[in-house]
């Protein structure tokens, strides 16, 4: 069985941390290198750093395959659109319907809110999370180069897709 949970306490966020580091080393290692998964993990998916983004709008969730959790989501509102900041999945639960589980929830959200699409950034060398954002739907709208300090950067298209 296939759920979803509102993140909401510490102990969440710490499953999220704990859930970020199994899956950013172990995709994006080999994409970004070990020392930007480091840096970025602490910057972006710390509980402290989920809290924080939690206090300014961003809204996080666990996916669960039989209650346990597998990966983790989280949107905020920008503007018009929906801006879907994090979607990770373990690498052992990829292809079982957990991406679409989550991109139906954050469809049905941005379409609730009134939004008229939702946006994400993934990186340039993600090929399969391309693909798979292709599949349900999102394209390609722009490239982008972002400074996130410490001599890192992150280099993203941002795909978008329009829900009304």
């Amino acid at each position: 069985m296939k759920t979803i949970l509102p993140a909401r306490t510490t102990a969440e966020y710490t499953t999220i941390a704990d859930l970020a580091n199994r899956i950013w080393f172990e995709h994006f290692g080999p994409i970004i290198g070990e020392e930007q998964v480091s840096y970025m993990l602490q910057k972006f998916q710390s509980v402290l750093a989920s809290e924080d983004q939690v206090e300014k709008g961003m809204r996080y969730y666990l996916l669960l395959h039989q209650a346990v959790p597998v990966g983790y989501f989280a949107f905020s509102r920008k503007e018009e659109s929906l801006f879907l900041s994090k979607l990770y999945v373990l690498d052992s639960m990829r292809g079982m319907g957990m991406g679409r589980l989550a991109l139906t929830f954050i469809e049905a959200q941005a379409i609730e809110l009134q939004l008229k699409k939702i946006e994400l950034t993934v990186n340039k060398y993600n090929s399969s999370s391309i693909q798979v954002y292709e599949k349900m739907g999102f394209i390609t709208i722009d490239s982008i180069v972002q400074d996130i300090g410490n001599g890192y950067v992150m280099d993203d298209y941002v795909l978008e897709k329009s829900v009304i």
